[in-house]
């Protein structure tokens, strides 16, 4: 007892307490709030969101839309937020305590995490080039009197497809530079090259300290985009054609709420635009201080998040109708999806703006800040699962926390380089298809399992209760045992159903890349059943008891107290056996003298 730290039966303290004291914690509970928020709202709110409207009836998305935010979203995020607070550890771990048997999840989800991690800067990359391209009098993308564009470039959308405008060509033949398809490697772009160095090196200054040195930048890059999208909003609505562009956005067209697609749309738009299944948001409560309310977080997030996408909503299809009343195009002809929506089509309107050049720069700064949140995220999950699982030696080889996220980001910045080649828009797409769309859905469906159904609704409400002193309402209880669980299956369901593989505009990708698509897929997905297997080999006990026992966490304590004076906890002593190392947290405590 003493060699543990002990000194007499009245010294003691919980075991949230005893964890807390090595674990850093947020400056302020506001940071862990607008690091969610700048976790869920990314650039998805810009683009995607805004095309699932215009492809989906307009208004009539949004009904769908916000009953998938009400049942799926924040019952979802608060469940993730609450496993994350009371067991202090990042998605690996946490589920591992959870759940043994489908500890896997949380190993997925950071190796989906970071696959996307590699990638999703590249975007970042783009809007800087367009950011410093924007320091000209005249913007590059405004005419075609250029070296790179060709005989079929025009200053106006038509419906030929046999040309092409000034802003789709700037973007393939000046920024990317691409190739005829995926089989033509081409070489690297050295100018995206040195601002993917650039974008990674901000990554790092903003987080290398951990939550203390991302606490204080989340207040600008949380809270500076909206002071763009409201500048761009009041700029937009006063130009010709505006208000047809918002009216198309709000009136419904309510015979597309028959079409299940919508809804499938609706609510995978939820999921993904809030985060739930990358592990990023669990990670990041894991450094929440113990008894935080998490209900106000859950709705400060999600709702942010949705209120955000409407808000982007409003500025996109006001510029949408700007572009329509200049060159005669109905709105529902000019909105594309993916990276064309902001690297395509809004820059063709800005070049008829007044002050072009300043609404541009801004524009792209947002799409900067935006990039950087979710950026953070996605590397904080990697770090603090490897920081959980592996940190003495990690600490011993590295000395400081500090060079182990200069590795994470090192490694991510090499993996990333295929895609600043001139093959790299093809590589871009592929991975986001198979990633974003494939395996996110599949690690959304286990994890919902594991912890609604496996560690127990009743479980999950004692922890809350624990920590808050309330229990969860009615609602969430009835959102978590049933309705999530079943919204999940069917988006899984119609996600296989309807699968369609990756392409780019009009170029299909060859079988051979649709095969290295799937094996991106299985990446991630692959843990799930290897940690299966692995539990089923190691860990004693039956099927069942595998299966839905979850390993000791503080409320397991609590029902013992009164026989025990002092407990303190050793993290897997190498000396215990096999099966109580598993168990990652061995308790040792005192009897109390009668």
């Amino acid at each position: 007892h003493k060699l543990l730290g002990g000194s007499n039966g009245s010294d003691h303290r919980s075991m949230a307490e005893e964890e807390e004291a090595g674990r850093p914690t947020w400056s302020r509970q506001i940071e862990f709030t607008l690091a969610g928020i700048g976790c869920a709202v990314g650039l998805g709110n810009i683009w995607r969101f805004p095309y699932l409207c215009y492809r989906s009836g307009g208004g009539a998305f949004l009904v769908p839309y916000l009953l998938m935010l009400v049942v799926l979203g924040i019952p979802l995020l608060h469940m993730e937020l609450t496993l994350g607070q009371y067991l202090r550890r990042g998605p690996v771990l946490a589920l591992t305590k959870a759940c043994p048997l489908l500890k896997g999840v949380g190993m997925a989800t950071v190796a989906i995490s970071f696959i996307m991690c590699t990638y999703y800067n590249v975007i970042i990359t783009w809007a800087l080039y367009y950011m410093f391209s924007s320091f000209r009098s005249e913007l590059l993308w405004e005419n075609c009197n250029n070296t790179w564009n060709t005989a079929n470039c025009t200053d106006r959308v038509t419906n030929s497809s046999s040309s092409s405008t000034a802003s789709q060509q700037f973007f393939n033949y000046k920024v990317l530079e691409r190739t005829s398809g995926v089989e033509e490697t081409g070489s690297l772009r050295w100018e995206l090259f040195l601002l993917l160095l650039l974008a990674w090196i901000l990554v790092y200054l903003c987080i290398f300290k951990g939550v203390k040195s991302t606490g204080k930048v989340v207040y600008f890059t949380a809270l500076f985009p909206y002071v763009i999208l409201l500048a761009l909003l009041i700029n937009n609505v006063q130009l010709p054609g505006a208000i047809d562009g918002i009216r198309f956005f709000i009136i419904p067209e309510w015979d597309k709420l028959l079409n299940v697609e919508v809804w499938i749309n609706a609510a995978a738009q939820i999921f993904n635009s809030i985060g739930i299944g990358f592990g990023s948001l669990m990670a990041m409560a894991s450094y929440n201080s113990y008894n935080n309310n998490i209900l106000k977080d859950t709705l400060a997030i999600s709702i942010t998040n949705s209120v955000t996408s409407i808000f982007s909503g409003f500025v996109i299809f006001s510029a949408f109708g700007y572009m329509s009343h200049l060159q005669n195009v109905p709105v529902s002809e000019i909105a594309v999806d993916g990276p064309g929506l902001v690297f395509v089509v809004y820059p063709q309107a800005f070049a008829t703006m007044p002050i072009a050049p300043l609404w541009a720069f801004l524009f792209f700064f947002m799409l900067l800040c935006l990039g950087l949140d979710s950026q953070f995220a996605m590397v904080e999950v990697m770090v603090t699962s490897l920081l959980d699982s592996y940190s003495k030696p990690i600490l011993k080889y590295l000395k400081r926390k500090e060079f182990l996220v200069l590795v994470v980001c090192g490694a991510a910045f090499l993996l990333g380089i295929p895609n600043v080649m001139q093959v790299g828009i093809y590589v871009f797409q592929l991975m986001d298809h198979y990633t974003a769309i494939v395996s996110i859905m599949f690690l959304a469906f286990f994890e919902v399992v594991a912890v609604c159904w496996l560690y127990g609704v009743k479980r999950l409400s004692s922890n809350l209760l624990e920590m808050t002193g309330k229990r969860p309402s009615i609602f969430f209880r009835v959102c978590w045992w049933v309705i999530c669980p079943v919204l999940i299956t069917v988006i899984l369901v119609f996600s296989v159903i309807q699968f369609k593989p990756a392409r780019y505009e009009d170029y299909v990708y060859p079988p051979w890349a649709q095969g290295v698509g799937w094996l991106i897929a299985l990446a991630s997905i692959i843990w799930i059943p290897l940690a299966a297997v692995h539990t089923l080999w190691l860990l004693p006990g039956s099927f069942t008891e595998q299966l839905g026992s979850p390993q000791l966490a503080p409320s397991d304590l609590t029902h013992i107290k009164s026989s025990f004076s002092h407990c303190v906890f050793l993290e897997k002593p190498e000396s215990f056996p096999l099966y109580l190392r598993q168990q990652q947290t061995v308790y040792i405590c005192e009897f109390k003298r009668r």
